[in-house]
């Protein structure tokens, strides 16, 4: 369906006390140095996104409307957004989806692009708008490796803020049915762990190997996952990598706490799968697309159970 909408999300600057992403020793520093894992692309499989290599063409030859907005945040710069919408008759749950580290990608547009395809409105905000020359995005860096340096810089408080804005805007638009998730990956899975936290209204979050917030001033290298997690209201879902030992050292302890607080989280580790596995679907000798194969579908079906009621 073909939306022409103008409403304006605006968000008050509260979100500057939203609760922030603490790690003692930062589980996606390592991100500063990684390369894609993908040397070819994976084979054509419609019902997954498609991976880095393919996500470009995929987007083009996507028969969904899609169309970039800016989405306004009070008191701050607007977010330039991509949005996606669903060929659906009646009215569809709003999706935000988080990027990685590596920023607004084609890849992450490609994501939003399948979830559309599953009936949800995608909306995909870059979290590094007006950071960039010239008030650029991630567009404005000219290097990977610059995109990277400058997501790590991003404050919490006006990350929070965009994201708030943004879902605001996905859930006013006239095809919108009330309901809202997230799905982030890498660094953005720790964003959606921490939405999750200072959105009390979402109904779902969806973590793709990130962390959950943490406390803050720990020992080198451990993790103590945040009291602030007993604010969560949405259920978590949490997929991870079972060769990223970064990330994995940090699940015991958020799934104690979690348990400890009575609050729904559901983490998966698929063996031998290696950090941004739906990313790089041919790495790992299978198992990357052996965790997206399993991981995608279960994405799906909690988004399904608690936002459309499909």
């Amino acid at each position: 369906m073909r939306l022409n909408v103008t409403v304006i999300a605006l968000v008050a600057l509260s979100a500057l006390s939203a609760p922030r992403v603490f790690a003692q020793a930062d589980p996606h520093a390592g991100h500063m140095m990684e390369k894609p894992q993908a040397a070819v692309p994976s084979p054509n499989n419609m019902k997954l996104p498609a991976d880095e290599e393919g996500a470009k063409a995929r987007l083009s030859a996507s028969p969904r409307h899609s169309e970039w907005v800016k989405v306004e945040v009070s008191g701050g710069t607007p977010v330039n957004t991509f949005v996606v919408y669903p060929e659906r008759r009646d009215k569809a749950p709003v999706v935000v989806v988080i990027q990685e580290i590596f920023g607004l990608s084609d890849w992450i547009r490609g994501v939003a692009d399948q979830l559309a395809a599953e009936g949800f409105i995608a909306v995909a905000p870059d979290l590094l708008s007006g950071h960039g020359a010239n008030g650029g995005g991630t567009e404005a860096y000219p290097t990977r490796d610059d995109v990277t340096k400058a997501v790590m810089s991003l404050p919490q408080p006006e990350m929070t803020a965009r994201l708030d804005a943004v879902r605001a805007y996905g859930l006013r638009l006239p095809a919108a049915n009330g309901k809202s998730a997230t799905v982030g990956f890498c660094f953005g899975g720790s964003q959606s762990f921490a939405y999750a936290v200072s959105q009390p209204g979402l109904n779902a979050a969806v973590v793709y190997y990130g962390t959950a917030p943490s406390e803050p001033g720990g020992a080198q290298g451990s993790f103590t996952p945040a009291a602030s997690l007993s604010q969560i209201n949405a259920p978590v879902l949490g997929f991870y990598g079972g060769a990223d030992a970064r990330i994995g050292a940090t699940i015991p302890a958020t799934e104690a706490k979690m348990k400890e607080l009575g609050k729904p989280y559901a983490p998966h580790t698929f063996e031998n799968a290696g950090h941004g596995f739906l990313r790089a679907q041919t790495g790992q000798n299978g198992a990357n697309m052996k965790a997206s194969e399993q991981a995608w579908p279960m994405t799906i079906g909690f988004l399904r159970q608690h936002t459309d009621g499909k």
